[in-house]
């Protein structure tokens, strides 16, 4: 029978959990940092301007095709050595990993909700461009005032299919030393040869954030009914 008193009490309880809290902060910061990247990018695909089109079609094409470990070694080997030497050093005093793991992961998942925000403008009905420019407003005007607000909620379920996503790759910072679930997990592993319980923990906190996510998806979806006319 197993013993649950590691996960109760004592250091190993202080470790999971601490990693649990910083992959709710990766993830936060990420989704913060990646939506509004998002809409640039889907604005992007959809301006009349070719150049523009090309920048964004290269964005989602470039991110989605490498792998997010990929991304991940990059941003922490990689982009660094291309800093000026006291911002570097200033850097890597501090948690560069945890910085790394956040700029991978939001433009590693901006790319994909880009393409799930233009899906939703152009679900919109073109009188609804109309109706802005008729009020004078611009493009951007339009967007931002009558467009984005109706797209944004019509692209609510794959939005949350994707915030799903990015929980679950938070788990990948482990390969550049984040402190993270999965690392402490395997930390604890190593220090108490206690792994069933080590990894439940970790395999019972991604699944509760997820299910709460959704829940959280399916109140909204009740609470704000899409209608686009």
């Amino acid at each position: 029978m197993f013993d649950y008193s590691l996960l109760l009490s004592g250091r190993y309880h202080d470790m999971l959990v601490a990693g649990l809290w910083l992959s709710l902060q990766l993830l936060v910061a990420s989704l913060i940092l990646a939506l509004p990247i998002a809409v640039v990018v889907a604005l992007l695909r959809l301006s009349s301007v070719r150049w523009l089109q090309r920048l964004g079609f290269a964005y989602v094409e470039v991110i989605r095709n490498i792998p997010l470990l990929a991304h991940m070694l990059f941003w922490y080997f990689g982009a660094p050595e291309l800093l000026p030497t006291a911002f570097k050093e200033w850097l890597y005093a501090r948690n560069i990993e945890a910085v790394s793991a956040v700029i991978a992961l939001a433009l590693y998942s901006a790319a994909y909700m880009a393409e799930d925000i233009r899906s939703g403008i152009r679900a919109i009905p073109a009188v609804q461009f109309e109706a802005g420019r008729a009020l004078g407003f611009g493009f951007i005007a339009t967007m931002r005032r009558v467009v984005l607000p109706q797209a944004l909620r019509v692209t609510v379920p794959p939005l949350i299919s994707q915030t799903l996503n990015l929980w679950k790759n938070t788990s990948i910072a482990t390969v550049i030393g984040v402190a993270e679930l999965m690392y402490q997990a395997g930390q604890v592993e190593s220090a108490s040869f206690r792994s069933f319980e080590s990894f439940a923990f970790a395999s019972a906190a991604y699944l509760s954030v997820s299910l709460l996510i959704t829940a959280l998806a399916g109140w909204y979806q009740h609470r704000f009914p899409v209608r686009v006319t």
